[in-house]
């Protein structure tokens, strides 16, 4: 079984800001601390496609292993390497994140899609946020039952982490908006 949740979110924040933002996220120190469930991000790949005007970059996400504690135990694995495609587009301001396990497949598979366009009520001055997660646990079939209740328990930790990751977000934006007009916070 899958499970799939999509979130919403309204930054009032023009695009520049929050994509801004999204490249900051993993990097300020006082984020690691609120987003602690991420180790380590590195970026592997960045290309700018002058004709297109694209920016594709192309970074491995370090992760604490999802679920619960027992399962990571009998999986003998405590990380999970993750790998994210960013496609940012300045023409059309779009910016799409794509984010998906690339190790534990065999126990579990997450793909998480983010898109950031402007608000269509607003587009000068809001973001949306568009986001779409799908976690499938893979159980051996007598441990179907348990499968669903771990992939119910990695649903609700995921929405946990989506909120602390706008947390993270709008205070960077509140951060860059100060910047922007020359004062310190």
């Amino acid at each position: 079984m899958v499970r799939t949740y999509k979130q919403e979110h309204v930054y009032k924040h023009p695009w520049e800001r929050v994509t801004s933002a999204s490249w900051r996220k993993f990097t300020d120190p006082e984020n690691k601390r609120i987003l602690s469930h991420i180790l380590e991000v590195d970026t592997l790949n960045r290309k700018l496609d002058r004709e297109s005007g694209k920016l594709y970059t192309t970074r491995a996400v370090t992760v604490h292993a999802p679920g619960p504690w027992f399962i990571r135990k009998i999986i003998g694995q405590e990380i999970c390497h993750c790998i994210e495609s960013t496609v940012v587009d300045a023409e059309t301001h779009s910016m799409q994140l794509t984010s998906r396990n690339i190790s534990l497949q065999k126990f579990i598979e997450v793909e998480e899609k983010i898109r950031y366009d402007p608000h269509p009520d607003n587009p000068s001055e809001w973001t949306i946020c568009r986001q779409e997660t799908s976690i499938q646990i893979k159980p051996l079939s007598a441990l179907a039952s348990m499968a669903e209740k771990v992939e119910q328990r990695c649903v609700e930790k995921f929405l946990q982490n989506s909120a602390k990751g706008r947390e993270v977000m709008e205070r960077i934006c509140k951060y860059l908006e100060a910047e922007s007009r020359g004062i310190t916070l």
